[in-house]
């Protein structure tokens, strides 16, 4: 089972993950990377819908560059950012780098998933 998944039933200008276990940087080069690279090529904006599973247990270093490099190399073309995790320091992180991103970046409990859900694809 992938450590990475995608989800489906999202807009195609949406790329939908969930992290679950311990997620390296082939993790992020097997499924993340090319669902950003492809929805880049189909849409000026895009947006990130990005929960951190329960059984999540962490970023290997490579994992977190690999997320960092994708995030800062196409900064001006995310249009919305849901983050969805109980894991505080996952959430002070965005929070901190949040100054930088030109779209709007919100963190949601994992018992609010819906409502990230539901703010992710909202006009």
């Amino acid at each position: 089972m992938p450590v990475i998944e995608q989800l489906s039933n999202f807009p195609a200008n949406v790329v939908a993950i969930v992290c679950k276990g311990r997620v390296t940087k082939a993790d992020y080069d097997a499924v993340l990377v090319p669902a950003v690279r492809d929805a880049l090529e189909k849409h000026d904006k895009v947006r990130i819908y990005y929960e951190i599973a329960p059984d999540f247990s962490g970023f290997d270093p490579g994992a977190m560059w690999e997320d960092f490099r994708v995030g800062m190399e196409h900064l001006t073309r995310w249009e919305r950012v849901a983050l969805v995790t109980d894991v505080e320091w996952i959430k002070h992180t965005m929070q901190f780098f949040s100054f930088m991103m030109p779209g709007d970046m919100k963190a949601f409990p994992t018992t609010q998933a819906d409502q990230a859900r539901d703010w992710i694809v909202a006009q």
